[in-house]
This record gives structure tokens, C-alpha cells and sequence, in this order.
């Protein structure tokens, strides 16, 4: 059912921001500009396009066509989970005002991945990306990277995903949207060995069983949420369980248990990457977590 409210979430965005509507040409002076006509939950609404071409007129035309088909899939996608069972869950109000804080700083998180990732971009540019617009010097791997990021990020905070549990079937879908395009098994336990940069260390290969287990485990500890939250950060880190991407994987995923509960958000801020780095690595060779845990909870964690 979570690839299918997944697909849900993910049409739903995608119509958002699509434009489309009925057309309409008004012309003033000697000038003519593109309207669209379209209705919003049961009213009708207007939005000005721009000044009147064939092109932009081509692009709404063929966005209708595409809307269509969205809403299509949306109304049979409603109708599955509604046989399935599934009711959209009213938000706790420290949830919604966590998923409100986290839209807030969306920039800010995805920035600080992308940093941590070795991207090369800057806050404008992540910004840029996030917000749809084109941006100059960057490689098309590095602008889909920031891409599938905001993807994942939109994926967990919509309302139905945040209430859903933190396990494996959520983490191997965040890994999925986080490498798509990049690895044709992207969501899927790695099941050939890797090798980490910086580190001869080298992590044994995942079996499912005992990643649920393991994540299970954290999950009843009676360690508090903030702990366990970086618990999940420094154990899918380690066990390096995707082929690649485990660290933004790792983030996203923790997100989604500390939001689920209130708490706020956990990310590594940009100036403090290397740090970070030096303490990841000291952590897989001896694993000893005391110093890198500390940091996590005294410099990353932006609690609400």
C-alpha cells in the first residue's frame, strides 16, 4: 500500500504544479496575454499566464492532455486504497506544525545533504532547483541529485506517509526516489560488496531479515526518540545497505521518524561537513559512536 499512497502523493504534487486550464486570449491594446480557466476544490478560478504566444499556448494544450491523464490515475489510485481500506489520517497538531517547520526549511535540509553528498552547488542554487527554475554551472548529475532529494523529502511529508511506520518498506521507497535514474536496483538491499572512500573499513553484506530486526530493535529501545533518531542516521550509514546514497537515505529516513513525533529535524549543517566526515570515518574503523553521537545530538539536531 505505500508505493501506492507513494504515487499518490507524487501525482498530486505533479498536477499542483502543472499549468493547465480552459484557455483564453485577452487582448489589450496592442497586445494579447494568456489566461487559464480551471476549477480549485468546487470554484472556478482564473490565473494569468503571460503574454500570448503559439508556444505557450502549445504548452498549456498538451498540459491539459497530461492533467487529464493524472487525474485518471488519481481517481483509480483512490479507488484501490479505498478497497484496500485506506482513510486519510487527521495530523496530530505538533505533526502538522512539525511538517510546516520542515516545508520552512526545506532548502536549508536539502542543501546540507547535498553538501555532505559532495555536490557542487550553492544555497541560491539548491533553492533554484527546488523551486523548478534553471540553474547555470551545475552537471545534470549534480541538478538530479538536488532533484530526487526533494523528492523523497516531498515523499515523507505528505501527511499519509508521515503517519506511517518508519521500517523497512519506508526506507528501501526513500532510497528508490533518492537514486532514481542513477542505479537500476536503487530501493533494493545491496547484495555485492562496497568499498568506502577515506576508509579501508568494509561493511558485510545486508540480509533483510536482520535489517528489520535491527531497525525493530531501535525502535523498542528505551532510549528517547532523539537517540533513537540518531541511532537510525549512524546504523544505515554503517551498514552501507543501498549501493549507494546511504547517507541521504539515512537523513530522510531519521527525518521521517522525528517529524512522525513532533520533534523537529536532524540534518548536518554545511559549514560542519568535514568534521563530520572525520568523525563518520573514525566511527566505521573502531566503532566507537560516543563522539560522533554527541555531535549529531548537540549540533544537528533543530528541535521545535
Amino acid at each position: 500500500m505505500l508505493s501506492m499512497i507513494s504515487r499518490k502523493a507524487l501525482l498530486e504534487r505533479t498536477l499542483a504544479e502543472l499549468v493547465y486550464g480552459a484557455p483564453e486570449i485577452r487582448t489589450e491594446g496592442d497586445k494579447k496575454y494568456l489566461y487559464v480557466h480551471y476549477r480549485l476544490t468546487g470554484k472556478q478560478v482564473t490565473n494569468f499566464i503571460g503574454e500570448f504566444s503559439d508556444e505557450l499556448l502549445s504548452v498549456i494544450t498538451s498540459n491539459n492532455e497530461k492533467a487529464k491523464q493524472i487525474k485518471r490515475e488519481l481517481r483509480e489510485l483512490n479507488h484501490q486504497l479505498h478497497t484496500l481500506g485506506y482513510q486519510e489520517t487527521s495530523l496530530d497538531e505538533k505533526v502538522q506544525r512539525n511538517l510546516d517547520f520542515a516545508k520552512r526549511n526545506l532548502s536549508l535540509t536539502i542543501h546540507s545533504q547535498a553538501i555532505l553528498e559532495g555536490v557542487a552547488t550553492t544555497f541560491a542554487s539548491t533553492e533554484d532547483i527546488i523551486e523548478g527554475s534553471k540553474v547555470q554551472g551545475m552537471s545534470p548529475t549534480d541538478v538530479a541529485k538536488i532533484v530526487n532529494m526533494k523528492h523523497a523529502w516531498e515523499f515523507i511529508l505528505d501527511p499519509d506517509v508521515i503517519t506511517s511506520e518508519s521500517d523497512l518498506t519506508l526506507l528501501m521507497q526513500i532510497n528508490k526516489m533518492v537514486e532514481e535514474g542513477f542505479y537500476y536496483n536503487a530501493g533494493k538491499l545491496r547484495d555485492v560488496p562496497v568499498r568506502i572512500g577515506g576508509t579501508s573499513w568494509q561493511p558485510e553484506l545486508p540480509l533483510e531479515s536482520k535489517v528489520k530486526e535491527d531497525l525493530t530493535t531501535i525502535v523498542q529501545s528505551k532510549k528517547s526518540n532523539i537517540d533513537k533518531t540518531i541511532e537510525f542516521v549512524l546504523y544505515i550509514q554503517k551498514s552501507q545497505l543501498f549501493i549507494d546514497g546511504n547517507k541521504r537515505t539515512a537523513i530522510i529516513f531519521a527525518n521521517h521518524f522525528m517529524i512522525k513525533r513532533g520533534l523537529g529535524l536532524i540534518y548536518i549543517p554545511a559549514e560542519l561537513t568535514d568534521e563530520y566526515k572525520t568523525l563518520l570515518v573514525k566511527y566505521y574503523e573502531t566503532g566507537q559512536k560516543s563522539a560522533i553521537f554527541d555531535f549529531l545530538k548537540q549540533k544537528c539536531c533543530l528541535l521545535i
